[in-house]
């Protein structure tokens, strides 16, 4: 297979500051298409896995699942899209499309495994490297058309992580005019789901630990804004929402939060907390509750996710950055100091390491 070279910022090993890096990436094969990037967002996602905090790490790692650029050059077989178009590409780039789960539009879930963005293998062994680079080359099949205005670029980027992140259980679960939706958290997964919940004519109840961000809550289209810690506020809301989109990704106590809904209602996690919860069986039995979660969305569910956002002029709060100052960007997400995405630059590049 022919390559060309590629640059980009990657993680060396664990813990490691991301440096510049060069790489090979294949030249567009018959079905594929080059995409050269103009933003990738930061995703916590990817502290965890070049810091190797999830184990099986792969490296030298270049990180990045949320990337908006414009078709370069198309394979001769590719029909979708043509140089030019504003695509975007999410979390996996490959998948073995014949499982059951891929077969019904849920890629995410394939049986032998999807093949990620980075810090994984394609179907024909190769690492894949991610959005922190110049250009990347991907299967047309795993491509998105991204129909926002392109000064929105930097803003759409984490919509394909974050955004399908959040709608894709809210979709799910049917939610819509007269739904009565819990958001818990609002950082970058969490301001999403109240804006697109907020979108879909539900009801929205943000619930936060933080008294500063009572202004911002309502901005992104809650109806009502909780602080979690006011258990008179909290029982406001007793049994009253159908269901919960819980954002957190640290242990927390989520069994004040079933209380909070009717029976048949679903709290579904979509942050990562790295130890078990603990949940009383009698706040799931006595209304038949259910805890539940989700995982990204399949292709298909993405680029719904994308026209719904175009339709709606949905975008991620961002803060846009060089990739010059992506490490102090991690370090930044793990405080939380950020409202509420990072959205690298790529143009950026030509600057790195001179």
């Amino acid at each position: 297979m022919s390559t060309r070279p590629a640059r980009g910022y990657a993680a060396a090993q664990a813990k490691a500051p991301l440096a510049p890096f060069t790489f090979e990436r294949r030249q567009p094969g018959a079905r594929d298409v080059e995409i050269e990037i103009a933003y990738c967002g930061i995703c916590h996602s990817d502290i965890h896995q070049a810091r190797d905090e999830w184990g099986g790490a792969i490296f030298p790692m270049v990180p990045g699942h949320e990337i908006a650029g414009q078709v370069r050059a198309v394979g001769s077989e590719v029909s979708r899209y043509k140089a030019g178009d504003w695509v975007g590409v999410g979390c996996m780039v490959n998948s073995c499309r014949t499982c059951e789960n891929c077969r019904e539009g849920l890629e995410q879930f394939c049986i032998p495994g999807a093949n990620f963005t980075y810090n994984s293998h394609d179907r024909d062994g190769t690492p894949t490297y991610g959005g922190y680079s110049d250009h990347i080359v991907v299967d047309e099949d795993f491509v998105l058309r991204i129909r926002h205005d392109p000064k929105q670029m930097a803003g759409v980027a984490p919509l394909l992580c974050a955004g399908i992140t959040t709608y894709s259980p809210l979709h799910h679960w049917n939610v819509g005019p007269g739904s009565k939706v819990g958001v818990v958290g609002l950082g970058g997964l969490g301001h999403m789901g109240v804006k697109l919940a907020h979108a879909m004519g539900a009801e929205v109840v943000l619930f936060t630990r933080s008294p500063q961000k009572l202004d911002d809550g309502k901005r992104l289209g809650a109806d009502a804004v909780v602080i979690s810690s006011d258990e008179a506020a909290m029982q406001v809301h007793h049994r009253r929402l159908d269901f919960i989109l819980d954002t957190v990704a640290a242990v927390h106590d989520v069994n004040p939060y079933l209380g909070l809904l009717r029976r048949d209602g679903v709290h579904c996690l979509v942050g990562v907390p790295d130890r078990p919860l603990s949940v009383i069986g009698g706040g799931l039995i006595m209304q038949r509750r259910s805890l539940a979660g989700s995982l990204i969305g399949g292709i298909a569910e993405t680029q719904q996710m994308l026209d719904f956002c175009a339709t709606h002029a949905i975008v991620s709060d961002v803060e846009e950055i060089p990739i010059q100052k992506v490490n102090e960007a991690y370090d930044r997400v793990v405080r939380s100091d950020v409202r509420y995405r990072f959205s690298i630059d790529m143009k950026s590049l030509e600057a790195a390491g001179k």
